[in-house]
């Protein structure tokens, strides 16, 4: 079987596909005020249907996708191939990298600290961190609070440093040292709002060095442990892993029409990103946060509460829109895209996962239909 040599064919224009798949799966009635059409949940899910199945079938999607309502899944999807070479199907099982959405898991963690009395959100960052990470000028200035917001005004270790050595190097977090002890803020600590892989990087740190032990270990003992999501962790890249799916970006110039992203990313994902999940272990990780399993329900919404401005809350993306509340995270780099969101309205979890960095578009397209569905 000969891989493809160029880009997936394009795909029929989302607002259009939808159209026609909930036009297809029976009446519908107009939504209160007269502007556009109500879906029923059932019409909704033929929509969410129509849409992933064309997307997989015209080769424009790769991985997984999972539509719940709270404890009862409504919709699952799975396409494409995790390992081009070996010629290796999707599965629900299939494990994915989650780019950012690691970052989740590290803010949840530090707010079951701040709730135990061990961590407070205005710690000054120097109560944790010697010189051997940033100078105390920078960390004297710089709290937890601005970390887990990303308000720190640091930036991201993918820098040219990280580029230009070997990914070998980067297992531990203290091996990241070399990568940020330059970093300087790129305004006051808290002045606004900063996308920063560097702080939530140094939120993992904190966690290392108040609970005295492996951050890695942390968050399987609080986090992934307690909702049974067995398929979550951040392995790393040089050893094998069962079900593993490889990232993978076009590029007309290779004789596959392909190129994997293994030189590309981490060895070893972190608290700002590069482990793995599975669509089944996110719904778990969604249901455990509704249940106020991991924090308070206060604490919960703190964090799921806008800080900046910005759409993003403590460790979390949150917005307001035609669909309603929505929280949860995105991730995305060459050869992954991933998204985690919870419709606070109307109930609704959707989990997508991709070895493409095209995922997003099903991802809107499922949002559009879920936001004019009969809440």
């Amino acid at each position: 079987m000969l891989f493809r040599k160029s880009r997936p064919a394009l795909i029929t224009p989302i607002l259009c596909l939808i159209f026609t798949a909930t036009a297809s799966a029976g009446p519908a009635r107009p939504q209160a005020g007269g502007s556009g059409v109500s879906l029923t949940e059932e019409q909704a899910l033929k929509g969410i249907r129509a849409l992933t199945d064309d997307f997989i079938q015209k080769g424009a999607f790769s991985g997984t996708v999972l539509v719940a309502k709270g404890d009862d899944i409504l919709l699952t999807a799975a396409g494409g191939e995790a390992d081009k070479g070996a010629h290796t199907k999707i599965n629900l099982d299939t494990k994915f990298n989650l780019g950012s959405m690691n970052k989740m898991f590290t803010s949840v963690a530090a707010a079951r600290l701040v709730e135990a009395g061990r961590l407070n959100w205005d710690d000054r960052l120097s109560r944790f961190l010697d010189e051997t990470w940033l100078p105390k000028s920078v960390t004297e200035t710089i709290t937890i609070r601005h970390l887990i917001t990303h308000t720190s005004g640091l930036g991201s270790y993918f820098n040219e440093a990280y580029f230009r050595s070997s990914r070998e190097l980067f297992r531990r977090l203290d091996d990241y040292k070399p990568l940020i002890r330059d970093e300087k803020p790129a305004f006051r600590p808290g002045a606004r709002f900063q996308y920063s892989n560097t702080g939530m990087f140094l939120l993992g740190v904190v966690i290392e060095r108040i609970t005295g032990g492996d951050y890695f270990d942390h968050i399987r003992q609080t986090i992934t442990g307690p909702a049974g999501m067995s398929s979550t962790e951040c392995y790393e890249m040089d050893t094998p892993v069962e079900n593993l799916a490889i990232g993978y970006i076009a590029d007309p110039s290779s004789p596959s029409g392909w190129r994997n992203n293994l030189y590309k990313h981490v060895i070893k994902g972190g608290p700002a990103g590069g482990g793995f999940s599975t669509v089944k272990d996110l719904h778990r990780f969604a249901l455990a946060l509704l249940s106020d399993q991991y924090v308070s329900k206060e604490t919960r919404e703190l964090m799921w509460t806008d800080f900046a401005g910005a759409n993003y809350g403590y460790g979390f993306q949150v917005s307001t829109g035609p669909a309603g509340r929505i929280v949860g995270h995105s991730g995305g780099f060459p050869g992954i895209n991933a998204r985690l969101e919870i419709f606070r309205d109307s109930g609704f979890i959707v989990a997508l996962m991709s070895n493409y960095d095209n995922g997003i578009q099903v991802a809107d397209g499922i949002k559009r239909i879920l936001a004019r569905t009969e809440k």
